[in-house]
């Protein structure tokens, strides 16, 4: 879970009142034992080993109790405790403990790897008193009382590790004012009523089950058509672009992978091996860019006039995600990317940057994503990195000058980069102003050399090619997860699995005509249903309504003699009756503007 930066604004206030929160449970179980609790995205959590479950009557507790604190204007103090006091201080807890005694072993808080330091800082406000760096508020005081609340409570195991202690993590919410968390409870809300979860059950789209095994998504017709909708607009606008789709399976010898570096770095995520024999051991594809070097490797010497070469493909991948972390289409095991790899000179950078640049944005705003920002993610302290450190100066200069030269603003996130190179990730807002990594531009000098990939310069000589990696929407999976929220299931109609029903008033007098109608409509190229239940037109009205069809076309007995059908929205409105050709040529100009 990320750690918000010192830099945002709420930052101290959400530090803050993680401390009094933490006081507030300890004076409800004294014998508790407490481990850490940073600031997270949109509020902040504590961990606990407690002596039972909480409650949601202890939450309504703990909130009273850091109302009081808060009233008593406690000034939060910063010191410095050489590590002798700091054992002595913390004596009574285990998880401070095991804390001072990473921090002078080149470990952060979270267990990672960090740099030693013999500095060791508390905060202490009132009766508390915990290790932190800071910074928090000046004192508890300016902490508004009507503004935070405890949200939920979640079991975590201590650092992650699930051989370590389950304790108890108390999440909570903190902001400014009142009417800024009204706003986002409210925001909470929507996110569950546009959950794709439960709107892709509703909606027919997609299940998991337990014969197939978690993270393993089944589509259904109707989500397969929207795979192959979303891919397809992928795979025409790559084509204009003058990419080029190729195809590389779903297994590979393991032995690739400890070339190009990804075995040493990813083998934790990637699905155990299936052993042939000593020289054939098999891993499911967990990643293409391997693969698609190999194939250019393959298809023979190349030229300096050959680059660039772009590959693009739609592969599905298989990683082992810790089955506590997979979460609906959002994060599964069987994921399919819209990967590319593009070889070119180094003299190509830039440009071939720019031409991702402009596939990207094109395919952002057709789906309506235009509130984006562009993070450049770097090398960071003790991340699983290649070492190479002359191929990463290349890689990150030649990804600045681009950006710089196509004055793409962008923020620097130091440990965010590839495993073989710096990258510039687009982060997308969606209409409840979540943030979500669509897509991605890497730049990579390491692979290619360590794989062997060459081409013939102009002046004879062989040289390395540099790699681009891109992709545009990310995976399907995850994609569509997004998007099933972004339009809370109500997609555009060029995107809608079903675009219109045909809804007869009497199946009698009218049913022939309902099917004639729904067979010129699937002439003319449009996803349709004719509804010739039993139910009532109103209540096929309505179940068409939360199917979120785009148009329900009703047909009667004037609808019938005229040739045309009554149009509704599944917004409710009535554009009343028309010619069946005119409503064709209504519904596909609309579909060829992508509105």
């Amino acid at each position: 879970m990320p750690v918000k930066s010192e830099t945002d604004p709420y930052y101290r206030l959400r530090h803050s009142a993680a401390h009094v929160m933490a006081q507030a449970v300890l004076e409800l179980f004294p014998e508790g034992k407490i481990a850490i609790g940073p600031p997270i995205e949109d509020g902040f959590y504590y961990d606990f080993d407690l002596p039972r479950p909480l409650t949601p009557d202890d939450l309504e507790e703990i909130e009273k109790r850091m109302r009081r604190i808060i009233a008593g204007k406690h000034p939060f103090v910063y010191r410095v405790v050489d590590p002798d006091e700091a054992r002595a201080l913390f004596r009574d807890q285990p998880y401070k403990l095991e804390l001072i005694d990473g921090l002078l072993h080149g470990q952060d808080e979270y267990g990672e790897r960090g740099n030693a330091s013999t500095v060791i800082s508390t905060y202490k406000h009132d009766t508390f008193e915990d290790l932190c760096r800071g910074p928090h508020l000046e004192h508890t005081g300016q902490i508004p009382p009507d503004a935070f609340k405890l949200m939920s409570v979640a079991g975590a195991y201590w650092r992650g590790d699930s051989n370590r202690p389950m304790l108890q993590r108390i999440y909570g919410t903190a902001w400014n004012s009142k009417e800024e968390l009204d706003a986002y409870l409210h925001r909470l809300e929507e996110a569950k009523r546009r959950d794709h979860r439960r709107i892709g059950k509703e909606l027919g789209l997609f299940y998991f089950s337990e014969d197939i095994g978690p993270g393993l998504p089944l589509f259904t017709p109707k989500g397969e058509m929207l795979r192959h909708l979303m891919e397809s607009y992928v795979r025409e606008v790559q084509t204009r672009y003058g990419y080029q789709h190729v195809w590389t399976g779903h297994i590979v010898k393991e032995t690739l992978y400890k070339k190009s570096g990804h075995y040493e770095a990813y083998r934790e995520n990637m699905f155990p091996p299936m052993i042939e024999d000593e020289e054939h051991v098999y891993r499911l594809k967990p990643m293409n860019c391997p693969s698609h070097m190999t194939l250019y490797k393959e298809m023979g010497i190349h030229s300096y006039r050959d680059l660039p070469l772009r590959f693009a493909e739609f592969a599905t991948l298989y990683r082992y995600e810790e089955r506590g972390t997979l979460t609906g289409l959002t994060r599964v095991r069987a994921l399919t990317q819209d990967d590319c790899h593009i070889f070119c000179r180094p003299d190509q950078i830039e440009e071939e940057f720019g031409l991702a640049l402009r596939l990207i944005r094109e395919v952002l705003e057709t789906y309506r994503f235009t509130n984006y920002r562009v993070r450049l993610s770097l090398r960071g302290e003790g991340g699983k990195y290649i070492a190479d450190d002359e191929a990463w100066d290349l890689a990150e200069r030649a990804l600045r000058t681009a950006l710089d030269h196509y004055s793409v603003q962008y923020e620097e996130a130091p440990g965010e980069a590839a495993i073989y190179g710096p990258k510039a990730d687009f982060l997308a807002h969606d209409v409840l102003g979540r943030e979500w990594q669509l897509s991605t531009i890497q730049v990579d000098f390491i692979q290619p050399r360590r794989l062997g990939l060459e081409y013939i310069a102009e002046d004879g000589q062989p040289r390395t090619p540099v790699v681009l990696h891109r992709a545009v929407t990310g995976t399907t999976e995850r994609f569509m997860g997004v998007l099933i929220e972004h339009f809370a299931g109500a997609f555009p109609l060029w995107l809608a699995p079903v675009q219109a029903v045909v809804i007869p008033i009497s199946d009698e007098r009218h049913g022939a005509y309902a099917a004639d109608v729904g067979r010129q409509l699937t002439a003319a190229g449009l996803r349709v249903e004719v509804d010739l239940s039993r139910e009532r037109m109103q209540a096929k009205i309505r179940q068409a309504q939360l199917q979120k069809i785009p148009y329900m076309l009703i047909i009667g007995d004037r609808e019938q003699h005229a040739g045309a059908v009554a149009v509704r929205c599944r917004s409710g409105e009535d554009l009343g009756a028309m010619p069946v050709a005119a409503f064709i040529a209504r519904a596909r100009a609309e579909i060829e503007a992508k509105a």
